[in-house]
């Protein structure tokens, strides 16, 4: 599974936008032909995008599609205008039910056996942004083809009535749900937007804070927010040092028969070498 530390959002109509996009160097590129995308303009979304996964170098960027939702009546042409030029993924908004994930599959599966390309190689990522979406996400979740759940902080609060506050206090429950889910189904789960693209420093607070409950990225609207969050996700040097050491002395301590011991003045057991062990692989992800 790649590192996706931050996911940044393109209006899909907007040409210059998107090849400004590739030259950053950040971990996904969601070309949007949903809420970046006027109504008047979802065919010439749908054309840009297309041209943007023909003609342009992505690099090691991952190249994604955000189609409009499933019942919006724009769904079906925004995935069958991208799907033949072979995105690494599609990314659903507002997915209320598996069935909703399960129709795009579907269509996506038919695409890849038409086109030779491998089965699944074309993945997943949800958009999960309404109370029905957090109430059923125990089944959603569990979709084969998923590889990423994304929550969308805003639309949650307005589906609840719920004020939107710095601390975010009125999305922990969601923010935890997701993760749950997430951890339960080996998928990533991305965080919400920094609204006040501006506010770097908040950005910064609310990536770690992310990072910390345990998010492996988050979603950015602007290019001055991607180092910020490549940031918060990437273990830092002495937080890997101290991973290995913990994976090290583990595997020593088990060959002397012994189980919980002692490392600095704490004691280490199995919960705290899987953690080690996740912060290793994130490292590994974002190349370090």
């Amino acid at each position: 599974m790649r590192s996706r530390r931050a996911l940044l959002y393109m209006p899909g109509d907007n040409w210059k936008m998107i090849t400004k996009a590739v030259t950053l160097g950040v971990d996904s590129i969601c070309m949007d032909m949903e809420d970046g995308t006027a109504v008047n303009k979802k065919a010439e979304a749908r054309a840009t995008i297309a041209k943007a996964l023909q003609e342009l170098d992505f690099g090691a960027s991952e190249k994604l599609a955000r189609i409009n939702s499933v019942g919006s009546g724009w769904e079906q042409n925004d995935i069958e205008a991208v799907l033949p030029y072979r995105p690494d993924g599609i990314v659903i908004p507002k997915v209320e039910s598996y069935d909703h994930v399960e129709w795009a599959g579907k269509i996506i599966e038919d695409a890849e056996l038409k086109y030779g390309w491998q089965v699944n190689s074309i993945r997943i990522l949800i958009g999960v942004e309404t109370a029905k979406g957090i109430l059923n996400l125990k089944e959603i979740a569990s979709h084969p083809r998923l590889d990423a759940i994304i929550f969308g902080g805003e639309d949650f609060a307005a589906s609840i009535g719920a004020a939107r506050t710095k601390d975010a206090v009125e999305l922990l429950y969601a923010r935890q749900a997701v993760l749950v889910a997430c951890a339960a189904n080996d998928l990533q789960a991305i965080d919400i937007v920094t609204i006040d693209y501006k506010d770097l420093e908040s950005l910064r607070v609310e990536a770690e804070q992310g990072a910390g409950l345990g998010f492996s990225g988050k979603q950015v609207i602007h290019p001055n927010q991607v180092p910020v969050v490549q940031e918060a996700f990437t273990p830092s040097d002495e937080a890997v040092a101290y991973a290995k050491r913990i994976v090290e002395t583990f595997e020593a301590s088990q060959k002397e028969g012994k189980g919980a011991y002692s490392l600095d003045g704490k004691m280490i057991d199995m919960p705290l070498l899987k953690n080690a062990q996740k912060v290793l692989t994130r490292a590994k992800a974002a190349g370090k």
